[in-house]
């Protein structure tokens, strides 16, 4: 049976971090379906669609990696994948009372699903889209936070 992982996020933009742990997940699960929401409580800078297209062009030598957008419950799109776990990246301290009640709201919701915590190699411990938005919106380099392709994208959105 394929070990099926689903990395949720809302990826507005994707960094090289998210990048750096979906390579890694790939280590530990057979695919890897990275699941981009469309969260419009968040109000994302980008669309649905090209956020998905910029996850495409920057995983395209990922292997077993799919990119697709998802608006229901995660534990009904798991159910729907035959996923086996969540991935989900810790930062810092800050960011894992939150991680945890979720991964509990998660397996409370469905028993068999299991949250994965995966620590961000030392180089994107700082990294989050906000940060990547706040540099660009300023007119910033953001040249080795994210793929070549978000970072074309942000400057055709700020007009460098």
């Amino acid at each position: 049976m394929k070990r099926i992982a689903v990395y949720p996020g809302t990826f507005d933009p994707v960094t090289n971090g998210h990048i750096d742990l979906i390579e890694r997940s790939l280590r530990m699960f057979d695919e890897v379906i990275v699941a981009v929401a469309t969260n419009p409580k968040k109000q994302p800078l980008f669309s649905l669609e090209e956020r998905v297209d910029m996850l495409r062009k920057s995983t395209g030598d990922c292997g077993s990696v799919v990119i697709e957008g998802f608006d229901n419950l995660l534990v009904d799109y798991l159910r729907q994948k035959k996923a086996i776990a969540i991935i989900r990246g810790l930062r810092a301290i800050s960011d894992f009372e939150y991680e945890m009640q979720m991964a509990l709201m998660n397996r409370r919701l469905d028993s068999s699903v299991e949250t994965v915590f995966m620590m961000p190699s030392e180089e994107y411990s700082y990294l989050t889209s906000t940060i990547v938005k706040e540099i660009a919106t300023y007119n910033g380099s953001v040249a080795g936070l994210v793929p070549l392709i978000v970072e074309e994208r942000l400057t055709k959105k700020f007009g460098k």
